[in-house]
């Protein structure tokens, strides 16, 4: 009797672990990054490689940066949350086209629509390694000072947009 009591605990524990793992949201992975500087950048801007983007353009304002790419399933679910985001002029959006062909994300953009202001061009993702990128799309709030407050990993959606990330931008832009 004694021989099964230690394989029983174990198998237990183990059950215990993994009921509560599976209630955990894949969304809500954390980030080393959050009340971190935002990594900066100089990279070509997708629509005008004479021109390059630096997030130091940002300071002082609250901005969110998408990492989106035209070959992104889930970043086309994404998309009209994000047109009717920058229609509404609550708050900038600046994209980083990762690990796309410049001809393949203008043509998405040109037929979907561009939600952002400009979108900066990270071919080999090295800046999104920088960010911590796991798979686009992945959304930052950044602050005034260009700190990350905030990673959506995963599509933003209405829902995370009301209940998240806008009420941390409204809270941001007061401080």
């Amino acid at each position: 009797m004694m021989r099964f009591i230690l394989p029983l605990v174990i198998f237990l524990v183990l059950a215990g672990f993994l009921y509560v793992g599976l209630g955990l949201d894949p969304h809500e992975v954390p980030s080393p990054l959050i009340d971190k500087p935002a990594p900066t950048f100089n990279l070509p801007q997708l629509h005008n490689t004479a021109k390059n983007f630096t997030p130091e353009e940002m300071k002082g304002k609250v901005w969110l940066l998408n990492v989106w790419s035209s070959w992104c399933v889930s970043c086309k679910e994404e998309h009209p949350v994000l047109l009717s985001l920058s229609q509404q002029n609550i708050v900038p959006l600046y994209g980083l086209d990762y690990k796309d062909k410049k001809e393949d994300a203008e043509a998405w953009l040109r037929q979907a629509g561009n939600p952002y202001i400009l979108s900066a061009m990270d071919r080999d993702g090295r800046i999104g390694i920088d960010y911590g990128v796991y798979g686009v799309p992945e959304t930052y709030v950044i602050d005034k000072q260009g700190v990350i407050r905030y990673k959506q990993i995963g599509p933003v959606t209405q829902q995370n947009l009301n209940e998240k990330i806008l009420p941390m931008v409204a809270e941001l832009e007061r401080k």
